[in-house]
């Protein structure tokens, strides 16, 4: 059923409800007022008639008989169309209308009463005038036909006509301004009914109508639709991240699987194989496990930043973070010689396991490169927030005493699996420092040390930004660092 027929039927059922309401009030309150009327009239008539009654019955049974005429004369003119019952000595003098027979009338009622004769209310007020006031017994009773009844009769016959004479128009009015009224929502309703996002791109494109429901399903539409958007492109690259994963495990992994086969196979083939040669083929086989290994751990963890989401992200001390991650590197290689220099506290927005694989990853190249002639490996570690009020930014700087980086490799050494002859590593460390620079919106800069001393300077800049800052930039950010080579994503400048 359309809205405008729900909208004209309720319409249509409440009005006569509401008018049968109103009018049971009005009734209610016409009651009153023409009982109220009533029976002021006949009081203001009782006023009139008593006076007459009194001087009637002072020159009643004198010798006064053309007196007594007039006066009695004058006591039915006053009565009108009221009626009037008057006991006298010896008899009643009766005028105007009458209940026939006559109902036994109230011995008192000094204000008017209703009594009922033959189906007929009757209004009776009884006084005592003349020498009956000093009895208790009135002596002057005044009759008037109760019209209110009538009157109310008429009332409810003409609210009963309104209720059913409104139902229709209101139904029909209703119909048409709910017509009019739903015209944006009709005009939405089409806009919307061709769009599928499963079957093609086109979204919902919507002009302000001036009404706030159709604006605000408008805009939810559009949300829902942007959204679900947003969900199938993180599920594509879900996707393809996973088949990335899978393509670059299987052939990175080839090489390493291989040739500790080939060492198990010298080990099998060969029982009685020299010491010497054993422990070699046993280094081997250690190194490409750690290889094989690490080159897993790498790879695990450029996926995690690829499918990483907004919660993730909190408010952390990077202080705290590269103090606990220059810690790690003493325990594990005594033989690095780190000096750090930190402020008490920077905080950033962040993704805490992604900053710490990125800072981990920045100090084990600088140990890597770093070693001097007499195989301690001096790293110097900075960490400042920038001076720049318009940027507020936190400053992480990395030197080694290594050989350096040619100027032309500045940007290739961030690319997968790219590392020098002499590296150990799996050519993704550094791939996954500048993910996670990006990622934090941040930027990677490779230069030579500034004392000019051979050597390498890392120097990350990761901005502090807003929980509402990183919720709005994270979905628009490409995260294919495992599905694409890593050519030109603005690490650096």
């Amino acid at each position: 059923m359309k809205l405008t027929t729900r909208i004209a039927l309720a319409v249509g059922a409440s009005v006569p409800v509401l008018v049968l309401a109103s009018g049971w009030l009005l009734v209610h309150l016409v009651a009153g007022d023409l009982r109220a009327h009533q029976d002021d009239q006949l009081r203001a008539r009782a006023t009139v008639v008593a006076k007459n009654a009194k001087a009637y019955l002072d020159v009643a049974g004198t010798d006064h008989p053309l007196l007594e005429q007039v006066r009695r004369r004058r006591l039915v003119n006053s009565a009108r169309d009221v009626g009037v019952r008057l006991t006298i000595p010896g008899g009643t003098i009766s005028a105007g209308p009458q209940p026939d027979p006559f109902p036994t009338l109230p011995r008192s009622a000094p204000d008017p009463v209703t009594v009922t004769r033959d189906g007929k209310d009757w209004v009776v007020l009884s006084l005592r005038v003349g020498a009956a006031k000093e009895g208790t017994t009135p002596n002057l009773w005044l009759l008037s036909p109760d019209t209110a009844e009538d009157e109310l009769a008429l009332v409810r016959r003409r609210v009963l006509t309104g209720a059913l004479l409104a139902a229709p128009l209101a139904g029909v009015t209703a119909w048409a301004i709910a017509a009019r009224a739903v015209r944006p929502l009709r005009r939405l309703q089409r806009r919307t009914s061709g769009l599928d996002p499963r079957t093609n791109s086109t979204r919902l494109e919507h002009t302000p109508s001036g009404v706030a429901e159709v604006d605000d399903l408008a805009y939810t539409v559009q949300t829902v639709l942007a959204r679900y958007d947003e969900q199938v492109a993180r599920t594509g690259e879900a996707l393809a991240t996973a088949r990335a994963f899978a393509a670059t495990a299987s052939h990175e992994l080839r090489t390493p699987l291989m040739s500790m086969r080939t060492n198990l196979d010298i080990l099998a083939d060969h029982p009685g194989l020299d010491p010497e040669d054993r422990v070699e083929v046993l280094g081997d086989l250690g190194r490409e496990h750690a290889r094989l290994l690490g080159l897993l751990v790498m790879l695990k963890a450029l996926a995690q930043g690829d499918l990483i989401e907004a919660d993730a992200f909190t408010s952390l001390d990077l202080a705290e973070l590269v103090d606990a991650a220059v810690r790690d590197l003493r325990r594990t290689h005594p033989d690095a010689d780190v000096s750090v220099r930190a402020a008490a506290e920077v905080r950033v927005h962040g993704w805490e396991q992604g900053l710490r694989s990125a800072v981990d990853n920045l100090l084990v190249n600088a140990w890597t490169h770093a070693r001097a002639e007499d195989g301690v490996a001096r790293i110097e570690v900075t960490l400042r927030s920038s001076s720049d009020p318009h940027q507020p930014a936190a400053v992480l700087t990395v030197d080694d005493h290594g050989p350096g980086i040619p100027s032309e490799r500045h940007e290739e050494i961030f690319q997968r699996f790219r590392r020098g002859p002499d590296s150990p590593g799996s050519g993704l460390g550094l791939t996954l420092v500048a993910q996670q620079v990006a990622l934090h919106r941040g930027r990677i800069t490779v230069q030579d040390r500034p004392d000019r001393r051979p050597g390498t300077r890392f120097e990350v800049r990761l901005p502090a930004a807003t929980v509402r800052d990183v919720e709005h930039t994270l979905p628009l950010l490409h995260r294919d660092w495992l599905t694409s080579t890593v050519e030109s994503r603005g690490c650096s400048e």
